[in-house]
């Protein structure tokens, strides 16, 4: 462990990290004026490490992670990584625009999951970067054509990693299209606030969503918005993890309705690690955020020092739109037209409590 210690401004170096398809990847280090640093591949836009301090200064890496780039090309569950054209699951794995069915591919039993198997996640992306007295940007962009995993659409995206001064790690999201779409893109960063020295089942979370999404066996929503009053979702006040496994065995992986909206980012979830003192807050401007406890980790994937990622190892809070929009009509909407843009704002921020 490393003392947080303060530079005189916000940098961001890159360095190549190995090859994809031939292609050089790079691994990027933003760091603040504090010392919390986030490293970044353009492979994937994965999130490799966000190193954050204790409430004694300590710094050490708050999500999962793995090694080497050839860990990530081999495969791993999401971790880290910009996931799109649709995070989370599209029922049947089809969808109906303007009257028109697209097919898309059925990587998750019947159902389509984070936009398929060639995906945004495992693209080399474009990118930039920059640095001012306040912040470190590591801007990616990519393209997805049409029909590729069967979407209507040349989209283009452009995503900007942020690390600010006030210890804030933005994810500033755009995308437009040629032809209607659909599209929802999210991170999906496992958080362990232990340093991932241990699992989460000790964490405390809180979610300020009075309502969620259900979801039948095969965790495609049922249509319903159902108030969390009086059920095991209620997450409105601090509770530990560890305590509601007794009546959910799995653990969480369920869409709350939080209802940011564009150009407001609102308070949509907290997780606080007692003894670290470790608080992460996430802020959104999407409708929803996807609470997942990582119940399909198996222990296959293991961290740079040889933990096993099991699991209850991290928790995600995935901002996004609801899952199966496409096919619920009365969900807020995922559709985008060729001249409009797509934005989406995450920050999620680094504290002690």
């Amino acid at each position: 462990m490393t003392a947080c210690t303060t530079t005189s401004k916000p940098t961001i170096t890159g360095e190549e990290w190995g090859t994809v398809d031939s292609k050089p990847a790079y691994l990027y280090t933003l760091t603040n004026s504090n010392g919390v640093t986030a490293k970044i591949t353009n492979y994937g836009g994965i999130i490799v490490a966000y190193n954050a301090p204790d409430r004694n200064g300590n710094l050490e890496n708050i999500v999962l992670g793995l090694g080497s780039l050839d860990d990530y090309v081999a495969g791993h569950p999401s971790l880290g990584c910009l996931i799109g054209r649709y995070a989370n699951r599209i029922g049947g794995a089809k969808f109906t625009l303007d009257g028109t069915e697209y097919v898309l591919a059925a990587n998750s039993g019947r159902n389509h999951i984070h936009g398929g198997i060639k995906r945004l996640s495992h693209k080399l992306w474009d990118a930039s970067t920059a640095s001012d007295e306040q912040s470190a940007t590591l801007s990616l962009t990519c393209t997805a054509a049409d029909m590729e995993e069967g979407y209507p659409g040349n989209m283009t995206v452009k995503v900007d990693y942020v690390l600010n001064n006030d210890n804030e790690l933005q994810i500033r999201y755009s995308a437009a299209t040629d032809k209607p779409t659909v599209v929802n893109l999210t991170n999906h960063s496992y958080f362990n606030l232990t340093g991932c020295k241990e699992d989460v089942r000790g964490h405390q979370v809180r979610i300020y969503a009075d309502a969620y999404t259900p979801v039948d066996d095969e965790n495609i929503p049922t249509g319903e918005i159902k108030p969390v009053e009086g059920t095991t979702y209620d997450l409105r006040r601090w509770i530990t993890i560890g305590d509601r496994l007794a009546e959910l065995p799995k653990g969480y992986d369920h869409n709350y309705c939080v209802k940011g909206t564009p150009g407001n980012a609102v308070l949509a979830a907290e997780l606080y690690e007692p003894k670290s003192g470790r608080l992460l807050q996430t802020r959104t401007t999407e409708p929803g955020v996807q609470f997942y406890t990582a119940c399909n980790l198996d222990g296959s994937k293991k961290g740079p020092q040889g933990a096993a990622y099991s699991p209850f190892t991290g928790a995600c809070f995935e901002a996004q739109h609801y899952p199966d929009s496409p096919n619920k009509p009365h969900f807020p909407t995922t559709a985008l037209s060729p001249g409009e843009t797509y934005t989406q704002v995450t920050i999620y921020k680094v504290g002690i409590k």
